[in-house]
């Protein structure tokens, strides 16, 4: 019996090893935009199924979904900027890609209808759909009856109630963000960016009457209307020269929270962060609305960094009291407030580092209440008249609309939509600490295979996101693009691979000085001894071939693959290469374009010296380099540049180009070719 058991499970296995693909595991809808109507009685979001991008709606209290779009086609046309009018009976949202430098719209699948970003306003009952015209970032009226909305970095607004289109509402310089209706729709508050310096432009509709509130030399954004519309807070931060981009910044001239008077227009100072930590706003918070929210007509909710650790506190305007709402090592990633304003409710992973998950916290006193524990992933609150809907993931499925009710149980929405051949069988992976050749010891996630014996010698990699202000996490991740990512993690543990996924250091999650790492990036790339360190912690496993370790990842993942390979070619056998920079001064540049690396010396010498370029002559190792050749992120030439210079030193080179495509793949034909060719390289190199 315990020998038939024993055969059984390895059937089972090999079952289950043969059963999961790169398809099967790109294979469920990817959802994002999630977004509660204002009465809490529907919910709204899109799901991109196999980049088919469509609008779906759920009523409670059953949240059956349904399609309010029918695209059908892989064509890489994105969907977003879901809002709901006040009364919830319509949903603005936009269709259509962004442009280039050069103004051309992103198209990767070549349509000869060029998918510009247009404006559309649905029912939700699916019966009545409207284009408005070219536009995006919509803002409904509080009677609902107009829309705001950005076209071509301007404000314009259209009337809901006549058949004509919209109409550029205000004529102003600068680029326009950040649109605000007034609690009673008589004004548009808006974030006017001048380059050097941005303003905060008030508009009154009837006196069609612009002007600016406090204007100074500094970057002013963030505009919140109180609850009473008497009021306008907003953040100030310091203008700042000389700094760059991928560079420690870790305390500079404090920034602070002002308030104007919306009658007067009399601005000032509310509240100014401390010297030190917490002086810097650090703005990479995926807030639901604002870094600063009112509470009430007395209170502001905001975010700071006061400890080293970005979480949420309340300011009293009467008073000038600040206190915290929580504590702990972690980080608030998302928050918003509940209709009332006396309910804040927060994403973040104080007490699970490795993870995400809801909690919620009273204004008004009490501890906070995590929401869902466990080991899941959760994002995206938004309360409803049955519980909360949310996105979740888990280490063995990604990315999916569900509902916490009340009594804490949490239950999937549009279940029925979930594919019949995603694998089963996935690996969890465990957190551990890598140390660095520094010393440092560096967080990591460590996929094992299922099936080791002893004597096996394993092939391995190892993966680097992007960003660097990414962390990945234990299980699928709520990024799309890092999803995909884990997927092929997990692709690679099933085929007998020893798999680390590493949090190096200038990433996030781990506190502002783990984000702030010295010397990191362009001033140093001390990330890379972190790469190094997983290496030779490969290296000492006993079930690791010394002579299989790769590397793989995109945008900052390839920019450390290539200084990996560049650098230590007698520990890494290859790597894949996904729209990696090369070249910082380039990298930069390509960001601020005004940067000027003859009139940066010594920065200039210091980002040759931290970049692949740099290291060129030590490169042995075969490479594969992968690039959308309409890469807004990172230049295309990086990867031009690099492959000539290999090429010159007789250095295997491999390329995958996607004409068209961007840095996030919009295509799913594009991430599917990507991640096989990935495998396929690794696979055909560790066989020679």
């Amino acid at each position: 019996m315990r020998y038939l058991l024993a055969f059984c499970l390895i059937v089972l296995s090999i079952f289950s090893v043969q059963s999961q693909s790169i398809e099967s595991l790109l294979s469920p809808p990817f959802p994002s935009d999630l977004h509660a109507s204002p009465d809490g009685s529907k919910v709204a979001w899109v799901f991109n199924i196999k980049g088919a991008r469509n609008l779906f709606l759920a009523n409670a209290p059953d949240f059956k979904a349904k399609n309010l779009t029918n695209n059908l086609s892989d064509d890489g046309v994105e969907i977003g900027n879901l809002t709901f009018s006040p009364d919830g009976k319509q949903i603005a949202y936009t269709r259509g890609n962004s442009v280039n430098g050069r103004g051309e719209v992103a198209n990767p699948a070549q349509l000869q209808t060029v998918p510009e970003m247009t404006l559309w306003v649905t029912t939700v009952d699916g019966s009545k759909s409207r284009k408005i015209g070219p536009g995006s970032y919509p803002k409904f009226s509080p009677n609902g009856r107009k829309i705001a909305y950005l076209n071509g970095g301007a404000v314009w607004m259209v009337d809901l109630d006549s058949s004509k289109g919209g109409e550029k509402l205000i004529v102003a310089r600068g680029g326009a963000s950040n649109i605000r209706w007034s609690p009673n729709g008589s004004k548009i508050v808006f974030v006017s960016s001048r380059g050097d310096h941005s303003l905060i432009g008030l508009f009154d509709l009837a006196k069609k009457e612009l002007t600016y509130l406090g204007p100074g030399l500094d970057n002013d954004g963030d505009p919140a209307f109180s609850p009473d519309g008497k009021s306008i807070a907003f953040t100030r931060v310091p203008g700042e020269k000389d700094r760059l981009l991928f560079m420690p910044v870790r305390a500079g001239v404090p920034w602070s929270i002002m308030v104007a008077d919306v009658t007067t227009g009399q601005v000032r100072e509310l509240w100014k962060a401390d010297e030190g930590k917490g002086s810097i706003l650090w703005d990479g918070i995926p807030v639901v609305d604002n870094i600063i929210t009112w509470s009430d007509n007395d209170r502001i909710v905001f975010a700071w960094e006061k400890t080293g650790w970005q979480q949420l506190y309340l300011f009293q305007v009467s008073n000038g009291k600040v206190q915290p709402l929580m504590a702990g090592e972690g980080e608030v990633e998302q928050y918003m407030l509940s209709s009332d304003g006396k309910t804040v409710y927060y994403s973040t992973n104080i007490g699970d580092i490795e993870r995400r998950h809801l909690w919620k916290k009273e204004i008004d006193g009490g501890a906070p209440v995590n929401l869902t524990p466990g080991e899941g992933i959760e994002w995206s609150p938004s309360p409803t008249t049955a519980g909360m809907v949310l996105l979740h993931s888990s280490a063995t499925y990604p990315a999916w609309p569900a509902l916490r009710k009340n009594d804490g149980t949490v239950i999937d929405i549009a279940a029925e939509l979930k594919p019949t051949n995603f694998p089963i069988n996935l690996v969890k992976p465990t957190a551990i600490r890598i140390k660095a050749t520094d010393g440092m010891m560096t967080p990591a996630d460590l996929f094992e295979p299922t099936d080791s014996r002893p004597g096996d010698k394993r092939p391995a990699v190892i993966f680097m996101h992007g960003g660097s202000q990414r962390q990945m996490v234990l299980g699928f991740h709520y990024s799309q693009y890092y999803s995909n990512a884990y997927a092929l993690n997990q692709y690679f543990v099933s085929r007998g691979y020893v798999v680390i996924s590493l949090n190096y250091r200038s990433g996030i999650g781990y506190g502002m000085e783990f984000r702030e790492a010295l010397d990191f990036g362009a001033t140093g790339a001390s990330e890379v001894r972190d790469v190094i360190g997983a290496g030779l912690f490969l290296r000492s496993r006993l079930d690791v071939d010394t002579n299989r370790i790769g590397l793989w990842g995109g945008s900052y993942g390839g920019y450390l693959t290539a200084m990996g390979l560049s650098t230590h070619s007698d520990i890494f056998s290859c790597g894949v290469d996904i729209h990696g920079v090369h070249d910082w001064n380039n990298g930069i540049k390509n960001f601020i374009p005004s940067y000027n690396a003859e009139k940066r010396a010594d920065f200039a010498k210091k980002a040759t010296e931290s970049s692949p370029i740099h290291f060129v002559d030590g490169w042995r190792s075969p490479v594969l380099l992968i690039h959308g050749d309409d890469d807004r992120n990172v230049n295309f030439n990086e990867s031009v540049t690099m492959a000539e210079m290999l090429r010159k030193r007789k250095v295997p080179v491999e390329t995958l180009v996607f004409p068209d495509e961007v840095h996030g793949f919009l295509l799913h034909k594009s991430w599917l070719n990507a991640q096989t060719a990935t495998y396929g390289f690794f696979k055909k190199y560790y066989k020679q």
